[in-house]
């Protein structure tokens, strides 16, 4: 008996899905546009975002020079929007921003719109042209929205990116230095990258180790340059010391600081530079 019923209910729950099916693809197919929009705006509200998506692709082309084709595109953005979908999202809030830049929506658009970039950001180790396009979007919503419901949530995008972007300066500053090796190419590369992130980021995190850092890679420059060299390299590595003393003294890295100064006089007086 209760296989039965088991089996009746499968057959009902196919055959309302059969039906459900059916009645998507008649509409589909409908030339009446009036029929298909009323369609795509209750697959919308019914959270049937696919649907909904798939009926407003065949009808945004279609309601060009329309009243209804702003609404429309809106709807598509969004369908795309809330399946996660955030590259086409953009896309189409890109598009609805350029062909409608004075609509009463465009608030909420341009919202989106760098909502959409921001969840399309990758991870600080990956390439951070994402991260960049929407801290772009994020700025212009706050310069065009100053007094939005939605700054709150907008500055905190921003921190969230500016924080991924301080994370990937701090790795790429360190690559010619972990390839190190006497090489005084890396060494030289390693410095001009430290003194970028550190102007760029002066207050960041990793600018105590950052600063340490320079100092060592100047110590082993001069150790691996030539004689005439030397002298000029290891004063620098003395004044790069200086500099991260006076500005952390209560250093993690101050005891390896001040072995590096101390090889550094060594090294001058040993040789006689």
């Amino acid at each position: 008996m209760h296989k039965m019923r088991f089996n009746i209910s499968l057959f009902t729950l196919f055959t309302v899905l059969l039906m459900s099916c059916s009645q998507f693809d008649k509409i589909q197919r409908s030339d009446n546009l009036d029929e298909k929009l009323d369609a795509a705006y209750a697959y919308y509200d019914k959270a049937e975002y696919h649907k909904a998506s798939l009926l407003f692709e065949d009808l945004v082309p279609l309601l060009k020079g329309r009243s209804e084709s702003e609404t429309a595109l809106l709807y598509q953005a969004k369908c795309h929007f809330n399946q996660k979908q955030y590259i086409m999202s953009a896309y189409y809030l890109k598009d609805f921003i350029d062909t409608y830049p004075r609509s009463e929506h465009i608030e909420e658009v341009r919202f989106l719109y760098a909502k959409s970039l921001f969840n399309d950001s990758p991870d600080y180790n990956l390439d951070q042209t994402n991260s960049t396009s929407a801290l772009k979007a994020i700025q212009t919503f706050a310069n065009r929205h100053p007094d939005s419901e939605h700054m709150e949530e907008i500055n905190s995008m921003a921190d969230a990116l500016n924080a991924k972007l301080e994370h990937k300066a701090y790795e790429n500053a360190k690559i010619f230095y972990n390839l190190g090796g006497y090489n005084n190419i890396n060494y030289k590369s390693a410095i001009v990258s430290f003194d970028s992130f550190l102007e760029s980021y002066p207050d960041s995190e990793f600018s105590e180790e950052i600063t340490y850092l320079k100092i060592d890679a100047q110590y082993n420059l001069a150790k691996s340059s030539v004689v005439n060299k030397q002298k000029e390299r290891y004063h620098s590595a003395i004044e790069y010391y200086q500099d991260f003393i006076d500005k952390y003294p209560e250093s993690k890295y101050r005891k390896a600081a001040e072995t590096i100064y101390e090889s550094c006089i060594s090294r001058l007086e040993k040789d006689n530079l």
